[in-house]
């Protein structure tokens, strides 16, 4: 089996020396879940585009420092495999931005949010009993880091997470696309050097709420991360059960 990660987005060029590329960081925590799966990238920035949708088996969306409505050749030719992806039900997962230009290519809405940034450590309420149980929580918390928000989230989509600060947090489109608005590849240390280097662009209150909560919050990670796992290489669940 075969999943392709859709890179739209990297670590920041003076970070590259310590920390993975996000593809990377999610390749080698996925390999470490499921050593019989094989990973190709590809840098949908510089239009690397896979053949077709049947390229690889499943496929994830990375984060970005882009945003969405900017809706650049790269990004439109992005959601055009989406809108592909969806019409064959191929399982996709989408992060951050990943999740935000899933919800647009679909037919939701995503802006620049009102109430300004989310960063640092986000709880999340699980509101879907089937997640609950794939999480084995009702709420979890990751990392945040993003500006803009899905407003309006596609009818196809269902929430399974949310939050005060972010109403469509988790979204499961029918049994194949799972799509998160916080970051479980991040660890703390990377979060914290991200909020370093938008010291001068967030608020002081905001960067220390942000601070606080990198020691303040438990991270739930690793249950976000082993259920994209089982999303991206098992078959179909329905309802509360996967079937395999």
């Amino acid at each position: 089996m075969k999943i392709g990660i859709l890179a739209a987005g990297t670590t920041p060029e003076h970070l590259s020396s310590e920390f993975s590329t996000y593809a990377d960081m999610f390749i080698q925590a996925l390999q470490v879940l499921h050593p019989e799966v094989s990973f190709e990238a590809y840098d949908v920035r510089d239009n690397e585009f896979p053949e077709s949708h049947a390229a690889c088996d499943s496929w994830l969306i990375t984060g970005s420092r882009s945003a969405v409505y900017e809706n650049t050749p790269w990004m439109q030719g992005l959601q055009a495999l989406i809108r592909t992806i969806n019409e064959h039900k191929q399982s996709l997962v989408g992060i951050c931005f990943g999740h935000q230009i899933i919800a647009q290519a679909l037919g939701g809405v995503v802006d620049r949010y009102q109430g300004g940034w989310g960063v640092g450590i986000h709880r999340y309420e699980v509101t879907d009993t089937m997640a609950q149980v794939q999480l084995g929580k009702k709420n979890f918390a990751v990392c945040a880091f993003h500006q803009d928000q899905i407003l309006e989230k596609p009818s196809l989509a269902k929430v399974f997470a949310r939050s005060d600060f972010c109403e469509f947090a988790g979204l499961l489109y029918e049994s194949h696309i799972l799509t998160v608005q916080g970051h479980p590849e991040f660890s703390r240390k990377f979060e914290g050097c991200l909020l370093d280097m938008y010291d001068k662009t967030l608020s002081p209150d905001i960067l220390s709420q942000a601070r606080d909560s990198l020691y303040s919050e438990d991270l739930q990670s690793s249950q976000m991360l082993a259920w994209i796992g089982v999303f991206l290489t098992q078959t179909r669940f329905s309802g509360e059960t996967l079937l395999h």
